[in-house]
């Protein structure tokens, strides 16, 4: 199931094993709204996994999952089980997924741990030794920020002006989106 070259992956943060079990079992993933990126319309989602899941499993990448669709709803209509939870009735997007495969070999963080959102190809995926390897450079880089501007406009409640011509920096764009 190995992504193919030219499919947008879109790194995520992974908060905890319930999150990944979640993810299998029942298929889907969740990513607020007023934090999203502005393209979820992504091929697949690889999991960042963070703190939570050890020393052994932590600050890396482990999963790839396919993505089959999303939708927008209310974290309560996501997590039945926490009515009283904060952010009950904010809107996340509910990315439906495919099942998880694991990577042959994980991808480590090495010096980066921070990350939230990090846009990236299969290339970059079936090569990459670190996460630094995810990031796509020169080239590369205009032809994803194309492919990512002409999706969201196919799919997404953007106009042209909310998606700027010229390829960001994909670290600043990864910055920009995770302050959101």
């Amino acid at each position: 199931m190995y992504p193919e070259s030219d499919s947008i992956i879109l790194v995520t943060y992974l908060p905890s094993p319930r999150d990944l079990e979640i993810a299998r079992l029942l298929g889907w993933y969740r990513i607020p709204l007023r934090s999203a990126p502005k393209v979820v319309n992504v091929d697949y989602l690889a999991f960042y996994q963070g703190l939570a899941f050890g020393p052994a499993h932590q600050w890396r990448i482990e999963t790839i999952v396919s993505v089959r669709g999303y939708e927008l709803t209310t974290r309560l209509e996501l997590l039945r089980d926490e009515p009283d939870h904060p952010h009950a009735q904010e809107e996340y997007y509910k990315i439906q997924l495919g099942p998880l495969e694991h990577l042959p070999n994980p991808i480590p963080a090495g010096r980066w741990k921070r990350i939230t959102f990090l846009y990236t190809t299969g290339e970059q995926m079936q090569t990459a030794r670190s996460i630094n390897d995810l990031v796509v450079r020169s080239e590369e880089r205009q032809g994803l920020w194309r492919s990512l501007r002409e999706r969201a406009l196919q799919s997404g409640p953007y106009t042209a002006q909310d998606l700027p011509e010229l390829p960001i920096d994909p670290e600043i764009l990864a910055f920009i989106i995770g302050r959101r």
